[in-house]
């Protein structure tokens, strides 16, 4: 589980979903097969920003992550469609 942590600042807060991420891994975590990600934003589907996008990354692309909104609807889209042509651990290597 995981929420922001706002600061006035923008770029010194911490999206819920590096957070969530952060407190698996920090609890021995390190296999991923999905994520949801919800919010009371209204019409509006949340979606990872690019940061939080890579940093999921590196537990691969092939993990589901589930945009949800207030009305119970929700979409399913795969890392590889949030983050195409990413770069990954296995870049590291060539």
């Amino acid at each position: 589980a995981g929420c922001n942590v706002e600061n006035a600042c923008y770029s010194l807060g911490v999206c819920a979903e590096r957070t969530a991420i952060q407190k698996a891994i920090s609890e021995g975590h390190t296999s991923f097969r999905a994520m949801a990600i919800a919010s009371d934003m209204g019409d509006h589907f949340i979606v990872p920003c690019g940061a939080c996008r890579q940093v999921m990354r590196e537990f691969g692309t092939d993990w589901n992550i589930y945009l949800t909104k207030t009305d119970g609807t929700y979409v399913v889209k795969t890392l590889e469609e949030l983050l195409p042509l990413s770069f990954g651990p296995e870049d590291l290597k060539k």
